[in-house]
Formats: C-alpha cells, sequence, structure tokens
C-alpha cells in the first residue's frame, strides 16, 4: 500500500509550481481561477495559507482549533515570489507530515475535528491538485496530475464517493468541477477524514478504502500488528468494505476500524460494522483478535466503546452481535459489554426474516 506521506505533498506542488510558471509574467490579479469567484493570485495564497495552516495544526499538535497565526505576503510580491512562498509552505507540510509519530492526530473541523498525518498529507494534496486545475484553467494552461496522486486522495478523503473509470476525472465531479457520464452533478461536498474512537487501552481508528483494499490483499494496511498479522476475520471484514467501497454504498462511519494499542500502537484486532442501520435503526457488529491479544479484555473495551459510539446516534436504537452456539468466550465478551441474549421471539425474528444461520445466537444491546 502506497501510504499518504510528505513526498506526495512535494510531488503535488512540484506539479503545481512547473504548471504555472510559464504564466509568471501575467497579472493573475486579472484572471479568475476557473469557477472560483478568487481570481488566479487570490487562488495561489489561499493554496499556500492551506498548507502553511495543515503544518502547523499537525507540528502543533492543535487540539481545539486551527493554530492561531496566519501568513501574509509581503508587500510588492510578485507571482515568482508566490510560487517560492508555495514551494515552501508545501516543504514545511511535507516536513510535519514524515516527522509526526505513528498515530499522531491534530485539529481539523470536517468531519470528526480531527486528522492524522496521512489525513494532512492527503487534505494538502488534495488542495494543491484541484487549486492548480483551477488557475490553470483560468490561465489557459494545460493541467493534469498523475493518476495516482488523485487515485490516492480518493482512497484516503473520499470513501464516500464510488471509484470512476479514471481517477482525475472522478475527482473533479466529486469537487464539483466537472461532469461524469451516469452521474448527477455535485453542488456541495467535503472530505472525509477517518473516524477515530478512544477507548481506554485502545484506539478504534476508521479504515479507509486504500487500508482495507491492502488488508484484502494479504498486507498490513498501513499497520504494524501483535503477532505479525491481522486474523482472517479483520481481512474478510475489510473485502467486504471495500465492495461496499467500490458500489458506492460505503457509509465511512459505518465501517471497520483496527483496534490499536495505546501502550505500544501495535494493532491487535478489527471490529466494524456489518452495514448501516435498518429502517427500525438495528445495526450488527462483528469483532475479532490477533491470538496473542486474547483473554486480556481488549475485546470488551472495544464492544463497548463502538456499541456507545453508535447508540448515541439519532439512526441506532439496538446494536445486535452474532456468536457461534459453542463460542463461550465471544458470549462473555457480549455479556460483559452490557449485551443480552436475545428473546425467542426475536432470534425467531433474525432466524426467519434476516436470515440469521441456525448456529448462531443473537446478542442484543438496546439504547
Amino acid at each position: 500500500m502506497r501510504a499518504m506521506s510528505g513526498a506526495q505533498v512535494t510531488e503535488a506542488v512540484r506539479g503545481c509550481v512547473t504548471t504555472l510558471r510559464p504564466a509568471v509574467d501575467r497579472d493573475w490579479s486579472a484572471v479568475r481561477a476557473g469557477g472560483l469567484e478568487w481570481d488566479c493570485h487570490a487562488t495561489a495564497t489561499h493554496l499556500a495559507e492551506c498548507l502553511l495552516a495543515y503544518a502547523g495544526n499537525l507540528a502543533g499538535h492543535a487540539r481545539d482549533a486551527y493554530v492561531p497565526f496566519e501568513m501574509r505576503l509581503e508587500d510588492g510580491t510578485g507571482n515568482d515570489g508566490l510560487l517560492h512562498v508555495l514551494q515552501t509552505t508545501g516543504a514545511l507540510l511535507a516536513a510535519a507530515v514524515d516527522t509526526a509519530a505513528p498515530g499522531t492526530r491534530a485539529f481539523h473541523p470536517y468531519p470528526f475535528r480531527s486528522a492524522d498525518r496521512e489525513g494532512f498529507a492527503a487534505m494538502g494534496v488534495t488542495e494543491v491538485l484541484l487549486h492548480s486545475s483551477d488557475m490553470a484553467q483560468g490561465l489557459g494552461l494545460p493541467y493534469t496530475p498523475p493518476a495516482d496522486l488523485a487515485e490516492s486522495v480518493l482512497t484516503w478523503l473520499f470513501p464516500h464517493v464510488q471509484p470512476g473509470p479514471d481517477a482525475w476525472p472522478t475527482l473533479l465531479w466529486a469537487t464539483g468541477r466537472g461532469e461524469l457520464a451516469g452521474r448527477p452533478k455535485v453542488d456541495g461536498w467535503r472530505w472525509h477524514n477517518n473516524l477515530v474512537l478512544p477507548a481506554e487501552r485502545l484506539t478504534l481508528t476508521g479504515l479507509r478504502p486504500a487500508a482495507a483494499r491492502d488488508l484484502r490483499l494479504g498486507g498490513d494496511g498501513g499497520l504494524t500488528w501483535l503477532g505479525g498479522a491481522p486474523y482472517e476475520g479483520t481481512r474478510e471484514a475489510a473485502g467486504f468494505m471495500v465492495k461496499a467501497y467500490e458500489a458506492g454504498v460505503h457509509r465511512p462511519d459505518f465501517g471497520v476500524f483496527a483496534l490499536v494499542r495505546a501502550e505500544d500502537g501495535l494493532a491487535v484486532g478489527g471490529i466494524g460494522f456489518h452495514g448501516t442501520p435498518d429502517a427500525d435503526g438495528r445495526v450488527e457488529i462483528g469483532y475479532d483478535l490477533v491470538p496473542e491479544a486474547r483473554g486480556q479484555g481488549y475485546a470488551t473495551e472495544a464492544v463497548g466503546a463502538l456499541t456507545a459510539w453508535a447508540l448515541d446516534r439519532d439512526d441506532v436504537s439496538t446494536v445486535v452481535a452474532t456468536v457461534e452456539a459453542d463460542n463461550a468466550p465471544s458470549q462473555r465478551v457480549l455479556a460483559r459489554a452490557g449485551f443480552r441474549r436475545a428473546d425467542t421471539e426475536q432470534e425467531r425474528t433474525a432466524h426467519e426474516d434476516r436470515g440469521m444461520d441456525g448456529g448462531l445466537r443473537l446478542y442484543v444491546y438496546e439504547g
């Protein structure tokens, strides 16, 4: 798996500067940037401000708001100087990403008020690709970024967007900048950093499509696993998530999470939803641990954290889990997490209406 890093930020900025340099002697303030309300000079300044703000938040470990500083160009700065500023702010973000410790998160407002180092890299790359396109369009310059950069930001920041036949046109469509055959016009958009839920000794780290795809193919998903590899159930869950993503029905809030141990950053298992809530507000969860992590209460902790998060939502009223009849340890996990064995009528409905296998037992937690 190609993780997002400072190298991708540097590559994107290099492409931006190379594209714009032939127009360095023109008046960028007199040219509108594509479909934006800003002119090209304002757009380039905004891009530099974004890169600097992301670098500042990540390096400064911002928690609840952006670090309170802003960038100002010196009076009389020309286009050549502005390109130098873009190179510099891009280098600062690349350095902040590459020097941040694994698991570091800092403030970003959308959608869960934080992002990790890969998320900041992906946001920076997205800003660069899109605004390079905006400015190139306004200035009449050709611009097409490397396809792998466009695909990377889609799989890291746009898990809710169904992949298209080509990554760059799909990214332009997803951000309201183009059309895609068979899809409606996009009028408003947001990218989507991954959801992270804290527990006592664990962090439930939402998997992005890029990581899920890597796990499905036998990789490590960008994680270091206790025992060297995830349990097979995690790979299977990642595969289902990838299928949902490719079909355009994946909802990132109801995806798969890696269980990352706070003490050493090792992944010890996986947990996630089998789908989105149904019309009755019922949602099913599943989980597993690598063998080396069992018997230490991690599964109970993870189930409790995910269940509490789900039941705090307006669209969830009941969380269920199914367990093999002879899997006593998993049944004890659910009981310790506050689940109860379903009554006869609930199990009958699950078998007859929902297709639950006859060898499974149903456990329920109602909010």
